[in-house]
């Protein structure tokens, strides 16, 4: 009897194993990226540049759709000090406004077409807790996704490139 139930364990293990591996290949946004570029489209159509001319940033999404995603600003002002409490208010308008950052679980509506971020927390205090959805483009290595259209009616567009 014993015998019979090790070889039930071994195949129920080897069975969990085989769709836990499944299950973290089947995401095809598992993986690191690196921003490529952080731009929005205009009301008028034109693009600019919303996180200066070499924006730095990275997404990183496991097997079970856990992500962190940080972009920056490479012009962000230093500080003047090596003290962040003791920035000036233009040094802390630099820092938050040239940061977007948050971290939760996405994924993928492939019959819209969305990526459906579940933002767990975030440098904005205001999208914690918050569900959002983005239309995206998956080529390969390449994802981009526009971001819903801010009140100024500027489209922001994220591009990234996988690493691995």
């Amino acid at each position: 009897m014993r015998p019979l139930i090790g070889i039930t364990l071994a195949m129920l293990a080897g069975l969990a194993a085989r769709d836990a591996s499944s299950f973290e290949q089947a995401s095809p946004l598992r993986g690191t990226w690196t921003l490529v570029a952080a731009d929005k489209i205009l009301p008028g159509g034109g693009l600019a540049r919303d996180y200066g001319e070499h924006p730095k940033g990275r997404l990183v999404v496991d097997g079970h759709g856990r992500y962190s995603l940080q972009i920056f600003k490479s012009e962000r002002q230093r500080f003047a000090t090596d003290s962040k409490a003791d920035g000036s208010a233009e040094e802390f308008k630099s820092a938050a406004m040239g940061s977007s950052t948050h971290y939760g679980t996405v994924a993928i509506d492939s019959k819209e077409n969305l990526l459906v971020f579940a933002i767990e927390g975030s440098s904005f205090p205001n999208w914690e807790g918050t569900v959002q959805k983005r239309q995206y483009e998956l080529d390969g290595d390449k994802l981009s996704y526009r971001v819903p259209p801010r009140g100024d009616g500027s489209i922001p567009v994220s591009v990234w490139h996988r690493l691995e």
